[in-house]
């Protein structure tokens, strides 16, 4: 026979109650811990959507920006001689997404002579513009011969096509030319290329040649 009292009821009682409490905090301990799982999910799902829609944005955002480049870059006409022909330059855009439609070719005022059309064929001819350049260099007192490649200033409106899309280009161009020739076979003048000088707006094309003009050609020195 044991000599060990048996338990009174109220402590069985209580250690049934810490026994449940215990229970009821693991148990809360599990839910709390489960909670922020849930949470730490639903954060790192978020911020996984934000960074997709954010490199989505700044995909989008480069490309329109390099389509905005690419269009720009079309619309940015430079006239290069595609032939180097003494009599006739065939010009051409330096770029083939380019199609030049018609130009307007206007000269020095100086020269007296018309501004040249031209459609679907964009060229300069000698013939323009010879007689008068020629008559000009003669009253500037300058050599029959070149001693390197002269230069006529021009205007070029061209009007072309980039992308299917209408534009227009207004820019000053150096036409670069040589003259020579015999006493008897008079002198020719012969056609080099063309350079761009710059871009100017067309209410200040004819202005901004006659000033090149000026600079290129001086008048003669009085005596």
């Amino acid at each position: 026979m044991s000599d060990t009292p048996p338990s009174p009821p109220q402590d069985d009682a209580v250690a049934r109650a810490k026994a449940r409490a215990e229970a009821a905090a693991v148990r809360r301990r599990w839910i709390t811990l489960g909670e922020v799982l849930g949470v730490a999910a639903v954060l790192i799902s978020g911020l996984t959507l934000w960074n997709s829609w954010s490199d989505r944005r700044e995909s989008k955002a480069e490309q329109a920006t390099a389509a905005q480049r690419a269009s720009a870059r079309a619309a940015t006409l430079v006239l290069v001689a595609a032939d180097g022909g003494e009599r006739t330059l065939t010009l051409k855009p330096a770029t083939g997404e380019q199609s030049v439609q018609s130009q307007t070719i206007l000269f020095p005022t100086g020269l007296g002579i018309p501004p040249a059309e031209t459609t679907g064929e964009p060229r300069i001819e000698v013939g323009w513009f010879e007689h008068a350049l020629k008559k000009a260099r003669e009253k500037a007192q300058l050599p029959d011969d070149s001693r390197g490649d002269d230069r006529l200033p021009v205007a070029i409106v061209t009007r072309f096509l980039a992308d299917g899309e209408p534009h227009q280009d207004v820019a000053l161009y150096d036409v670069g030319y040589t003259i020579a020739g015999g006493f008897l076979s008079g002198h020719s003048i012969n056609l080099r290329g063309i350079s761009l000088v710059t871009k100017v707006r067309r209410d200040a094309a004819q202005a901004r040649v006659d000033a090149r003009w000026k600079k290129l050609l001086p008048p003669a020195p009085a005596r």
